[in-house]
């Protein structure tokens, strides 16, 4: 099949930026290209959405996101779809997470909503993590009595989440989503929420077919999206199941591999 690509997504961590977590500078040239043939480059992250638009600057005025791992799509500055979880639901995850934390597991929570984010741990450590995800973060006595729409919760656990508290959510997952996005992330959204449904979503609106799609990923909470697209590309850095699931490799986030694939996918057009 010869691409006529009209959509890129791509995942942030581990897959656009490189191995200090900068956008790698071939991209700001490689936009405007992209622009110029009607391609819409879409980062797609757990990341929230005003980290992504202070990572692209005044690029991302014009821009498409996928943010909070489907949870939230704007385009444009426009809201194109959101789906927040139920204040019910909220209240049970975080006790539930406070009640692990007393019993031991070394856990930060990350409640996500559409203006902030909120936690109430406040140490330096976890912080700092939080802080590298979520550019819109307060600091508040009580993540429950906050008046926000939640997209979703974010776990990070300084242990393996996927061999913590990922295994620790068992009741939560039964009725919602909960999705191990990264070494020691953990997400809880609402059920048919991830990076695949917001992408589909985005291809309705704008006309493109998975065929015309490319989509870019390396952890779990990728997998759903890459399924989206008929060109899918594993990173060599990938989670095993994510190789497993993609029909095409990049070489590492390292060496720059969405950009290098992308160009050798745009050349075969």
């Amino acid at each position: 099949m010869t691409p006529d690509i009209r959509l890129v997504a791509v995942d942030m961590d581990g897959t656009l930026l490189d191995g200090d977590g900068n956008v790698p500078e071939p991209l700001w040239e490689m936009l405007p290209r992209l622009a110029e043939r009607g391609v819409s480059f879409v980062p797609a992250s757990g990341r929230q959405l005003a980290t992504l638009r202070a990572t692209f600057g005044e690029a991302a005025n014009a821009m498409t996101f996928i943010a909070e791992n489907g949870a939230y799509v704007v385009r444009a500055g426009v809201e194109v779809a959101s789906d927040a979880l139920e204040p019910e639901v909220v209240a049970r995850a975080v006790r539930h997470l406070r009640s692990l934390a007393a019993e031991g597991y070394d856990l930060g929570v990350v409640v996500c909503g559409k203006r902030s984010a909120y936690i109430e741990r406040t140490d330096e450590a976890f912080r700092l993590e939080a802080s590298t995800y979520y550019a819109a973060l307060e600091a508040v006595d009580d993540v429950l009595a906050i008046d926000d729409d939640v997209l979703k919760i974010a776990v990070y656990d300084f242990a393996v989440a996927e061999d913590s508290v990922g295994r620790a959510l068992d009741d939560i997952a039964r009725t919602h989503r909960v999705v191990v996005s990264g070494r020691h992330w953990v997400d809880i959204m609402n059920p048919g929420v991830d990076k695949g449904v917001a992408l589909r979503r985005l291809q309705d609106a704008l006309e493109v077919t998975p065929a015309q799609t490319a989509a870019f990923g390396d952890y779990l909470n990728d997998l759903e999206m890459l399924d989206a697209a008929h060109w899918s590309y594993a990173m060599a850095n990938a989670h095993p199941e994510v190789a497993a699931r993609a029909r095409h490799r990049a070489p590492s986030n390292t060496e720059h591999g969405a950009l290098t694939a992308l160009e050798t996918l745009l050349a075969e057009a």
